[in-house]
């Protein structure tokens, strides 16, 4: 009697056991789903990580329509390559990057993605995407991301923040891309945007008043005071002043992208263009897994620099001066096989 009375003790415990796991799981699932219901970005959304990162489905592409792609894309990796080993073997020059180097390198951890960004090569868009990319559900639409705040520092974690080891790391292993354009076209849309429009006042002021200073005769006061009408020849002899050289680095507007980036220092996974911006940019989202559900913002500006307004620019400028320009820009049109310029007078 005592021995059945204990077994049924014993199985009482177990029941009770067993009907609080049960109502313990029941619970969580039920937790779950409100949660997805709520914020269903979590899983399906735009910064899941799958199994693949993207670098890996970059060079061995399970998507058959991106072998294409995927050739394209070597073909610029070797013409950068080619660059590089050209200009190394006719320089002297060694040099060592250091962390300072890499502050134009933006990561993502979530995907293992690495960005170089270049000023006025849809800079403000790809930074706004890296923001969903990397906001891990605090963005959903890169477009809804105003453009000042995209330009924060604080909003993405950058290469030199990380120990040597760490990048040597992330160097190694993550997907790094940047984005290019025809070098005078980047040159005359930073000087458009930067010295013709009003709003630009910290420019006109930080680098303006300089330029007039140094090269325009007769110059008014308040010229000199405010620097809001700088000439583009102005503008282009303050360029390749040898002078300007010894102030310290470029400004990153006009900088060149192989001093922004680092492309011979650094080996870049992808190379897109701004001429194919769209479809090279979705294509990054597709090998990150993320196109179904995030989009590059479409862009169709009918104030964009074009080739034809560029060359109008450059036809103010005297012969000697297009000549040091191109000297000055030339490895960013050879490394991303940019061709010289119908317009430009090289003899």
């Amino acid at each position: 009697m005592k021995q059945t009375l204990s077994d049924l003790m014993r199985m009482n415990r177990i029941c009770r056991m067993v009907f609080a796991t049960c109502l313990g799981s029941f619970i969580l699932v039920i937790f779950y789903f409100q949660i997805m219901r709520r914020n269903p970005f979590v899983v399906d959304g735009c910064c899941r990580k799958g199994s693949r990162n993207a670098l890996q489905e970059l060079y061995n592409p399970t998507q058959p329509d991106l072998s294409g792609a995927a050739i394209l894309h070597q073909t610029r990796r070797d013409q950068v390559v080619d660059a590089c080993r050209v200009y190394s073997a006719s320089s002297r020059k060694r040099r060592v990057l250091t962390p300072g180097d890499l502050k134009h390198l933006v990561v993502d951890e979530d995907h293992e993605l690495i960005y170089c960004y270049v000023p006025k090569v849809a800079c403000t868009n790809w930074k706004r995407v890296m923001m969903v990319l990397t906001g891990r559900g605090k963005y959903s639409d890169p477009m809804e991301i105003p453009s000042n705040e995209a330009h924060v520092p604080s909003n993405l974690k950058t290469l030199n923040q990380y120990s040597i080891a760490e990048i040597n790391h992330r160097l190694k292993n993550y997907l790094k891309f940047l984005f290019v354009r025809e070098p005078f076209e980047r040159l005359v849309s930073a000087y458009r945007n930067k010295f013709t429009l009003k709003y630009n006042s910290s420019f006109h002021k930080r680098f303006g008043t300089r330029i007039v200073r140094r090269y325009r005769k007769n110059a008014t006061q308040d010229a000199l005071l405010n620097g809001a009408d700088v000439k583009f020849k102005e503008f282009a002899e303050y360029l390749v002043d040898p002078a300007t050289q010894r102030d310290g680095p470029l400004n990153e507007h006009w900088q060149t992208v192989y001093q922004l980036c680092h492309p011979c220092h650094i080996h870049y996974d992808m190379v897109g263009k701004y001429e194919t911006l769209e479809e090279d940019s979705n294509y990054v989202l597709r090998l990150v897994g993320v196109s179904e559900s995030l989009r590059f913002p479409s862009y169709a500006k009918s104030t964009r620099t074009t080739d034809a307004m560029t060359a109008q620019f450059f036809s103010n400028i005297s012969t000697q001066q297009q000549i040091q320009l191109y000297q000055l820009y030339k490895m960013d049109f050879l490394m991303f096989n940019y061709s010289i310029p119908s317009y430009l007078r090289l003899d």
